[in-house]
């Protein structure tokens, strides 16, 4: 009798659980059915000013804002900073060797810490994933602090994960991990704090990125089971995902080679279609070379333009950046450098984006204090600036959604430069010519993404110079990026009779400094004794003023 008292009490205990297992399999099952049905037909095209070919792009202006703001800030957060072990782990995971044929970090930790890739890939880091910590508010209100003028949040990356309450991916972050809408809370933040808000879009390049998870171990005790990527929703019965289609996350219904399909492509519009109409955002990030995924691209971005149009009563207000453009794309869309400058002025405005570390959080740079400081990306900073470029900084966020003490560090460092710096920054535009000084003859490494890279391997010196200037051109800033050791510095190109100055100057100061300091202008150039104590710990800025 009380063996089966026993057994009906356990047995009690586990129909909640089953009754649980069911209800979740069935709300997944009902989310991946709409999102399909959803999928079915193409989101409409907006009607307006725009249409989707090159010729019509071609009639966008950027926006003053963009030209204005200069220096933005980028959270590139999503699943893959759970393990908090860097940039590509969703695919690095599923390769035991890395490019030089020694073991992959990643697939041993994923090893170590979820299971082997067979069964446990990309989605058990999903499932993990919480960012229980995350507070948007007070993240962007330290980033508005430290100087930014726009913020961008990430909406997916290559692992094809939707940071939203996304209507065509089920695979979101409002159905899993942290189960909360994370762009309503970027979004929400960025405009309480008076920043455009921007979201960079990565996925359409999963499809291929993905395809090392159709492997398997080339040798081990696991050699020739497959990976994970080929699971499909008639694999869920008894796994946490039952009811959800792993092909949905991994887009691997394809030979390894293939070109995307047309249903790849459509799905892929229709999410960023289902973001922009959410969120409205100001900017969009292509983490591609020109538009993503052919005609899909065109029509996004017609649309985007459309909509962003009637948002702003007809006061064209959208950015969207991408990578790579020809002199034509250059037209229609601002293009960005990826860790990279320009090596002169472009008649168009730019965008750089780099980071503090890597993109996605590394705890082991944390750990080893191996950070870019404030005093290297501040020159960098000003160079773009001085090229008609904007700088966008990627500060990389914890698994838990919060930033580390190093990281706040530069905040605060960047926070202190620009209170004083910010008006030879902030709604300028490029002189006649960038700089002067040795930096402007060795001009460095090449990056990797039609540019130089994004931070000089030689020290500036008190020679090298870097201007920007008012948009009514009366005033003329000079960046000293190095401190000269005698105080005194020597602009020629603003020599007496220069040509490419020729009026008299009105006055000349030092920002933050608390009085003006002594100059000559002569036939050599203008010659400017500056003070004992420097006002700023980075790159200080001369305000010449013109009669």
């Amino acid at each position: 009798m009380k063996n089966c008292l026993f057994v009906l009490g356990a047995l009690a205990l586990l129909l909640p659980i089953a009754t649980r297992a069911d209800a979740t399999a069935d709300h997944f099952a009902a989310l991946t059915a709409a999102a399909r049905a959803a999928n079915e037909q193409a989101v409409p095209a907006v009607p307006g000013k725009f249409s989707a070919d090159w010729t019509s792009l071609g009639q966008y202006q950027c926006p003053a804002w963009f030209r204005d703001a200069k220096f933005g800030i980028w959270a590139h957060w999503g699943p893959q900073c759970q393990p908090e072990q860097g940039d590509w782990y969703a695919r690095n995971l599923y390769s035991p060797t890395n490019r030089s044929g020694k073991p992959e970090h990643d697939y041993t930790w994923q090893i170590a810490h979820y299971g082997h890739p067979s069964q446990a890939g990309f989605k058990e880091v999903i499932h993990e994933w919480r960012a229980q910590n995350w507070d948007p508010e007070k993240l962007v209100r330290l980033y508005r602090r430290a100087g930014a003028q726009y913020f961008m949040a990430m909406g997916n990356h290559h692992d094809n994960f939707d940071n939203w309450d996304s209507t065509y991916q089920p695979w979101n972050a409002v159905n899993l991990g942290p189960r909360q809408d994370l762009l309503a809370g970027w979004s929400k933040a960025a405009r309480d704090n008076g920043l455009h808000f921007g979201v960079s879009i990565h996925a359409a390049r999963s499809w291929s990125w993905y395809e090392v998870a159709q492997k398997s171990d080339p040798a081990g005790p696991l050699a020739g089971v497959p990976y994970d990527g080929k699971l499909t929703a008639a694999d869920g019965p008894g796994k946490w995902w039952n009811g959800l289609d792993p092909q949905d996350l991994y887009a691997q219904n394809h030979p390894v080679g293939a070109k995307p399909s047309e249903a790849y492509g459509r799905k892929f519009y229709n999410r960023i279609m289902d973001m922009v109409t959410k969120y409205q955002p100001d900017l969009i990030y292509f983490d591609d070379s020109g538009l993503p995924l052919g005609n899909w691209g065109l029509r996004f971005t017609a649309n985007f333009y459309n909509l962003n149009l009637q948002w702003h009563h007809g006061d064209e207000q959208a950015v969207v950046n991408a990578k790579n453009l020809s002199p034509t794309q250059r037209q229609c869309l601002v293009m960005d450098i990826e860790r990279g400058k320009s090596a002169d002025i472009l008649p168009q405005p730019w965008q750089t984006d780099t980071c503090t570390g890597q993109w996605h959080y590394n705890r082991g740079i944390y750990e080893h204090h191996n950070y870019k400081k404030a005093a290297q990306i501040i020159p960098l900073l000003i160079d773009v600036v001085s090229k008609n470029g904007n700088l966008m900084l990627n500060i990389p966020v914890r698994a838990d959604g919060t930033i580390d003490d190093d990281e706040i560090a530069v905040l605060n460092d960047l926070a202190a430069w620009t209170a004083v710096n910010g008006p030879a920054v902030y709604a300028t535009r490029p002189w006649k010519i960038y700089g002067e000084g040795p930096s402007t003859v060795n001009l460095g490494p090449k990056g990797n993404f039609g540019g130089l890279k994004d931070v000089d391997n030689q020290p500036y010196t008190g020679q090298d110079l870097r201007f920007t200037v008012t948009p009514d051109g009366q005033t003329l800033y000079a960046f000293l990026l190095g401190w000269p050791a005698d105080g005194q510095v020597v602009i020629p190109s603003l020599a007496d009779g220069s040509p490419l100055e020729p009026r008299e100057i009105a006055e000349v100061k030092l920002l933050g400094a608390p009085q003006a300091p002594a100059y000559v202008r002569d036939h050599t150039g203008l010659h400017v004794t500056l003070p004992a104590t420097q006002p700023c710990a980075t790159a200080w800025a001369l305000a010449v003023k013109f009669r």
